[in-house]
């Protein structure tokens, strides 16, 4: 996929600084995913309506954001039932919160180059099947193999902590 472009933006700063711009807080989120210092958490529902928050490695590839997960986890679980999910992301010049979908991908076309990406960051994947392996993983990761999915952000909300600071709402068509 390549990346979307916001159908709708609203301005959320109460101070006037203005809207941010889409680019800037895309290009921030781009830089950062690859980065294992980056805060990332994926927040769930489990199926009893309660909330469920893990930190998570995603990346940015191709306009898409991917994140691994061993499907015995809480949030593999929860997502099995439930795709809503969003993602919150600490970067360099703000805090980013998207909400969306994730769903399971299986695609050898598309794991292939998503494991590339994580061994470019230091994490040695690769591809076994439908999934991922490697000899080691987070601690709360669960055994491999590790399922890879794809978030599907519908709406975008950044609170830039850097000049000319602001806050924005970005909505996207799926």
């Amino acid at each position: 996929m390549t990346d979307r472009e916001p159908v709708e933006a609203r301005d959320l700063d109460i101070y006037g600084a203005g809207e941010l711009a889409w680019e800037s807080v895309r290009d921030a989120l781009v830089a950062a995913l690859p980065k294992m210092e980056t805060a990332a958490f994926l927040g769930t529902v489990r199926p009893d309506g309660r909330p469920h928050s893990a930190g998570i490695g995603p990346q940015w590839r191709d306009g898409d954001i991917f994140f691994v997960s061993g499907p015995g986890t809480r949030k593999s679980r929860n997502l099995a039932a439930n795709p809503a999910c969003t993602l919150s992301i600490r970067t360099p010049t703000g805090d980013v919160v998207l909400e969306g979908t994730a769903e399971r991908v299986t695609d050898p076309a598309v794991l292939e180059p998503v494991a590339a990406g994580y061994r470019e960051g230091g994490w040695p994947a690769r591809v076994d099947g439908d999934a991922f392996t490697a000899p080691f993983s987070a601690q709360s990761a669960g055994p491999p193999p590790w399922h890879v999915y794809r978030f599907t952000f519908r709406t975008v909300v950044a609170l830039s902590t850097v000049e000319p600071f602001g806050a924005t709402r970005w909505s996207f068509e799926t």
